[in-house]
């Protein structure tokens, strides 16, 4: 087997696409596709996304220092589409989407109703990379949509079908593979 040496670019794929939403603060919201966001810290927990300085979102969250990250859904594929390749300068993306901005609890933007999992955000530095610029930020809140939970409770994420972005394209997740730690569990012995 052989392999090609490539120009460095960025192929770490699989990653989410989410819909970020922001606020101004006076009145104005947005929406917009981040597919370069992950999990940085557990406690506190923290997140990053990175976005370009020309975006029109960027100014929103540079003025409050707050965002939602909305997870999406394979039923939220094309409006996660359209909010990445169209601009809230000249669109109203909730309109056009048909998505719900609800109020959030611990921040100005508002989080996208249809959404299984909004994360509230407040930035806690920004960091200029080149092409984008990194906001690092605690998550001082989650809220879940309760048409995921079971009747223990319990969170399903799976149930909502959550969606990712490779290299151009959108998927559906498919089945579980193995759970946390399964590759060193130990066997339990049929009796």
């Amino acid at each position: 087997m052989s392999r090609q040496l490539w120009k460095p670019g960025n192929m770490l794929y699989p990653v989410p696409a989410v819909l970020v939403s922001v606020a101004d603060g006076d009145g104005k919201n947005n929406l917009f596709t981040v597919a370069w966001t992950g999990t940085i810290c557990s406690d506190p927990p923290m997140v990053s996304i990175s976005v370009r300085k020309e975006r029109f979102s960027y100014g929103m969250i540079e003025k409050t220092k707050e965002f939602v990250i909305n997870l999406t859904t394979k039923e939220l594929t094309y409006a996660t589409d359209y909010c990445g390749v169209r601009s809230g300068r000249d669109t109203d993306k909730w309109k056009e989407t048909h998505l719900t901005p609800i109020s959030s609890h611990k921040v100005v933007a508002p989080t996208i109703e249809e959404s299984p999992v909004g994360i509230e955000c407040v930035v806690k530095q920004k960091i200029e990379l080149g092409t984008h610029d990194m906001f690092l930020a605690e998550v001082v809140g989650v809220t879940v949509n309760e048409k995921y939970l079971d009747q223990n409770n319990k969170f399903c994420l799976t149930d909502a079908e959550p969606m990712v972005y490779s290299h151009g394209e959108y998927y559906s997740l498919g089945e579980q593979l193995g759970t946390f730690g399964y590759s060193v569990r130990k066997k339990v012995k049929n009796t």
